[in-house]
């Protein structure tokens, strides 16, 4: 232990301080607003249905704050605790090439991290999603997601690391700047990728087929300017109830999906109107927005990293006793967090101004009173709660909250 064990223990202790106030006076504000429906809602949603959303939220807050102490706890015990000097010690002891031990204790830790937090996702399938009525996934189906996730990491997600690892190596003291566009060109790859190559090992995508919807949304994407490789339904119901759309792919290879659950309960106009917010996005430009602001954040973040890998204090602060590249890369991800936690109010404003604009741009181009409705609907069917905490949904928040968010749309409305 040196003086950065304390930096890191107050940083800590800040974050999860932080963390764990926002989420009491979230679930307080929710509980205090769960006997009566907010008047922005009053004629669209019943009482049932808000205190069916408040109580929802409530078991998630309270799950997430279980979550957020096994964090910090395997967090402790990794670092300061040992565990990731003892698994790089392991390693090092049976493989004779430094690169191949430092990528199989990255990766065992990694794994250890993964089993453990399991258990929290079972019971946020098993027991409160299925409570309210949103889970239609199986015992063999979250096993064989999961199985399958981790499939995934280690086909795609090693020889990525190593790759990475090998740079931090081989390359000299600017291996930080190869490092980061190796990973920026790997993330635009797989954003290419995505939608025509690991998205179906998940789910099925079926075309939507010919009719007065499809009519109707290739009108939109006409008068938009915007061109897609299809307009595919994905079998979403067959793990939950829970609705949405989303565009997904780079170039020639983007692709609008709908979940099935989402065409189910909404009518032809509001699907219209939900696509159009999402045209509003890539017509304003936000995908690129926030790509940008990703890899500017992402080389801040190495480069810190190429100062911190030799600093010995680092390692000896973090509970490891012989410096490495690999152990500066896996400490550098699991702490950095704790030290940037700030930095998620500024992310989330933007955000939320992205939804303003997407919003704004759906009303111009489709009914905003189609809009508002098919926004209420997705609000009650998912149990979204009306009354967040201002300040909490301030600091987490991407989406504006509901109320306001409907506000805005209603000054959107064109006279008859």
């Amino acid at each position: 232990m040196n003086s950065f064990t304390i930096v890191f223990l107050i940083a800590l202790t800040i974050s999860f301080s932080v963390q764990f106030w926002l989420a009491k006076r979230h679930a307080d504000y929710i509980a205090k607003h769960r006997s009566a429906v907010p008047e922005a809602f009053k004629n669209t949603v019943s009482l049932e249905a808000h205190q069916k959303a408040a109580d929802y939220s409530l078991e998630k807050i309270r799950l997430g704050n279980i979550d957020s102490i096994i964090g910090v706890v395997l967090l402790l015990v990794m670092t300061i605790g040992g565990g990731i000097n003892w698994a790089f010690e392991f390693w090092a002891s049976v493989i004779e090439s430094s690169l191949l031990a430092g990528l199989a204790a990255v990766a065992s830790v990694f794994l250890v991290m993964t089993l453990i937090e399991i258990p929290t996702s079972v019971y946020q399938t098993f027991v409160i999603e299925e409570k309210y009525g949103f889970n239609k996934s199986t015992p063999q189906q979250f096993i064989k997601d999961q199985l399958l996730q981790l499939t995934l990491v280690a086909v795609i997600g090693m020889p990525l690391l190593a790759l990475i690892l090998w740079v931090m190596d081989s390359i000299g003291s600017l291996w930080w700047l190869w490092a980061w566009g190796i990973l920026i060109g790997f993330s635009l790859l797989m954003s290419w990728l995505y939608p025509t190559v690991i998205a179906p090992l998940f789910n099925k995508f079926t075309p939507m087929e010919e009719g007065s919807l499809k009519d109707r949304i290739q009108d939109l994407l006409a008068r938009c300017g915007f061109s897609s490789n299809g307009i595919f339904i994905m079998d979403g119901s067959k793990r939950s109830g829970h609705g949405n759309a989303y565009f997904t792919g780079l170039g020639n290879n983007k692709r609008i999906v709908f979940f099935d659950t989402l065409i189910n309960s909404l009518d032809d106009e509001e699907l219209e109107a939900i696509l159009a917010h999402e045209l509003g996005h890539f017509k304003c430009k936000h995908t690129i927005k926030m790509l940008i602001a990703n890899s500017i954040m992402t080389l801040v973040s190495f480069a810190v990293l190429g100062w911190l890998i030799d600093q010995q204090w680092f390692y000896n602060g973090l509970g490891v006793e012989q410096p490495s590249h690999a152990a500066a890369l896996l400490l550098f991800m699991l702490v950095s967090s704790s030290f940037t936690f700030f930095i998620q109010p500024i992310i989330a404003y933007f955000q939320r101004k992205f939804e303003f604009e997407a919003d704004n741009f759906a009303s111009s181009n489709a009914k905003a009173e189609k809009l508002i409705s098919a926004l209420v609907k997705l609000f009650e069917e998912n149990a979204s709660t009306l009354t967040p905490d201002p300040l909490y949904s301030a600091f987490h928040y991407s989406h504006p909250p509901a109320a306001i968010r409907i506000a805005n749309l209603e000054s959107q409305i064109r006279p008859a």
